[in-house]
């Protein structure tokens, strides 16, 4: 792909910017976005006699909707739109060019990082030279801030930020945009068993008989503690019903919000919002003697519910407010929609502020689900078999929040400690956690959830997943619980369930360590069939404990709590920190395990806490 300076005009608008990625785009010719000043204005009243259909998108600023035209309309109406005062900007809509389902929206917001050398009155500036309103700094991240486009910007933002990029002191220039937000969970079938019965998922793991289904010992834990009220687990989804009774109790909840409606009643408002409720039951569901129960019954739930879409003002709101209302752990069983899709600056660094800045610099333990497609994390396949060659061909896979370092990437394995069939896994998954098993299938925005080619014909065995669910007629069912629920998005609360279990052990433990815990304590569950569907057999374990199907094994709870509560009991705060640096300038070379050796030399001596690297390339990206 060319880069920006190389790319003709009229391919500048086509190329977004992501962290250090380029990705293409194709432009839709049959659909526009409009955002209102104010939320009673009708597009009608703009563009009379205009035949169209709206789709409401959220966003925390303005009232936004996409707006399906017919393709010889398009360019009249945005033009009708842009010109209009009522309305604050209209922009074409676009999909990813590797991943054709996975529509992209833009806002009027992109993010600029300017080189040291820039004073900040040339900060000022340079927005006034360009037609940007200057909002605020980036939080955790030097020279670098957040602009609004106004009604003189000469360009959309994305062709905008590609023309930035390559002018003398600009590092970086990214378009914050929105993709709908894809929920991991994964349908199963309806067992008929007494409640905690079914709970299989939080017994002992019976190694004797493996016919049996195995859980990850969260009984054992429970032995040395049930959770504490004092650690918050922060479930991010698309809603979670408050009125649940498995979530009541004195201080159970704690700082609900909902992002899309500016409130704090984070609760479904339609049948297709139960996916949260289900994630929060299995992480920390109240010990009532009436329902389930949850990993860690006793800590306190942050029900935040999200927009629905992943743009960098959403991805901040959410990280930022756990941070601020004090999360320790924050549980997201969700990706973009999309095959291939990097973090944003903005969005990366929103979770790595959480991450080593939560709880009074200790970090807050951040975990995220695989995904559901049997594919990488970050890998190539070549695809062929999808429905109207939706992906055909060598397929570049990337899930930007499972691969970010901060965080625990979550995979799925079944009741009887095999790898769930459509689990995704790679070298950057942390853990694993029990699920259900079924076919392999990714959400598209159009088509809903499609298989992945080839489809699986044989007999998916396992256990199957019981949690909490919305109320009455908006839950997956009838009744307040759900055994239609799945995935990596039911692995990942679990894991999240577990981490707060280790910090009511130790609270004094910063994320990195429960990180290590959590890993270091995994079951080295072992799988050594060959792939179904891809022919891949990758569930057994390196030299360094780590298999690209389980991660370092499946999550044992009572292993992790009883490190937690006595090898790193005593770790007192850090006395002093020591920071050198080398100029070396050295090439790392690319799928290489052996790496490159670049030594830093210290004089302090002390006992080491945490050490941090920092690699910087000669353009200081």
């Amino acid at each position: 792909m060319a880069a920006p300076e190389e790319a003709m005009p009229q391919q500048q608008g086509l190329i977004l910017q992501r962290g250090q990625a380029e990705l293409l785009l194709h432009k839709l010719d049959d659909r526009l976005t409009v955002a209102f000043r104010d939320p009673d204005v009708d597009l009608l009243e703009i563009v009379p006699g205009l035949m169209y259909r709206p789709l409401p998108l959220l966003h925390k600023d303005f009232l936004m909707q996409e707006v399906i035209v017919p393709p010889e309309d398009l360019e009249m109406v945005l033009d009708s739109a842009r010109a209009s005062e009522e309305i604050l900007f209209a922009s074409h809509v676009y999909q990813l060019a590797y991943s054709i389902d996975s529509f992209v929206y833009l806002t009027n917001q992109m993010t600029l990082q300017f080189e040291n050398s820039l004073s900040n009155n040339e900060h000022v500036g340079f927005g006034d030279r360009h037609n940007l309103k200057l909002i605020r700094p980036i939080v955790g991240l030097e020279n670098t801030y957040l602009y609004e486009l106004t009604k003189d910007s000469t360009a959309n933002p994305i062709k905008l930020a590609n023309q930035l990029r390559v002018l003398p002191g600009i590092n970086l220039a990214e378009a914050n945009v929105i993709l709908p937000q894809e929920s991991l969970g994964v349908p199963s079938v309806i067992p008929s068993d007494p409640l905690f019965q079914e709970q299989w998922y939080l017994h002992s793991p019976d190694l004797d008989s493996p016919e049996l289904p195995q859980g990850i010992d969260a009984v054992g834990a429970w032995e040395i503690t049930k959770g504490d009220r004092s650690v918050v687990v922060a479930i991010a989804d698309d809603s979670i019903d408050l009125d649940h009774p498995d979530f009541q109790g004195e201080g159970k909840i704690v700082a609900p919000y909902d992002f899309g409606d500016n409130d704090f009643l984070p609760n479904p408002d339609h049948d297709q919002e139960s996916h949260g409720t289900a994630c929060a039951g299995l992480a920390i569901a109240e010990e009532t003697g009436t329902g389930i129960v949850g990993v860690a019954p006793d800590c306190a739930l942050m029900p935040l519910k999200t927009t629905g879409y992943l743009d960098d003002d959403s991805i901040e709101a959410i990280f930022t407010w756990a941070v601020n209302k004090g999360a320790d752990v924050i549980s997201c069983s969700w990706n973009a929609a999309a095959v291939h899709f990097p973090l944003s600056l903005r969005q990366s660094a929103a979770i790595h502020y959480a991450a080593t800045e939560g709880r009074d610099g200790k970090g807050c333990v951040i975990v995220f689900a695989a995904g559901n497609a049997n594919r990488p994390l970050d890998g190539t396949i070549y695809e062929r078999g999808w429905h109207n060659k939706m992906l055909y061909g060598p397929t570049a896979w990337l899930n930007g929040y499972a691969t970010h370092p901060d965080v625990i990437a979550v995979g799925a394995c079944t009741s009887n400690n095999l790898k769930a069939i459509y689990s995704n896994w790679g070298s950057e998954l942390s853990v694993c956690a029990p699920s259900n098993n079924a076919a392999p299938g990714m959400w598209f925005a159009e088509h809903g959830y499609l298989p992945t080619a080839p489809e699986i014909q044989d007999e998916l065995a396992g256990a199957t997943i019981l949690s909490t669910d919305a109320l009455g007629d908006l839950g997956y069912g009838q009744g307040h619980f759900t055994r239609d629920f799945g995935g990596t998005s039911s692995a990942c609360p679990l894991v999240a369930g577990v981490a707060a279990l280790v910090l009511s052990a130790n609270p004094m433990l910063s994320a990195l360590e429960v990180k290590e815990i959590i890993e270091n304590s995994a079951e080295k569950i072992i799988d050594p069939r060959r792939d179904r569907q891809l022919g891949l057999q990758l569930g057994t374990y390196n030299a360094q404990g780590h298999s690209r199907w389980f991660g370092y094994g499946k999550v044992n709870a009572k292993a992790a709590v009883q490190i937690a509560s006595t090898q790193f009991v005593d770790v007192e705060d850090p006395q002093f920190s020591a920071e050198e640096t080398n100029d070396l300038e050295m090439d790392i070379p690319d799928d290489s395990t052996a790496g490159v050796t670049s030594l830093v030399a210290f004089e302090d001596v002390g006992v080491i806490k945490d050490v941090a690297v920092q690699v910087r390339s000669p353009t200081n990206t």
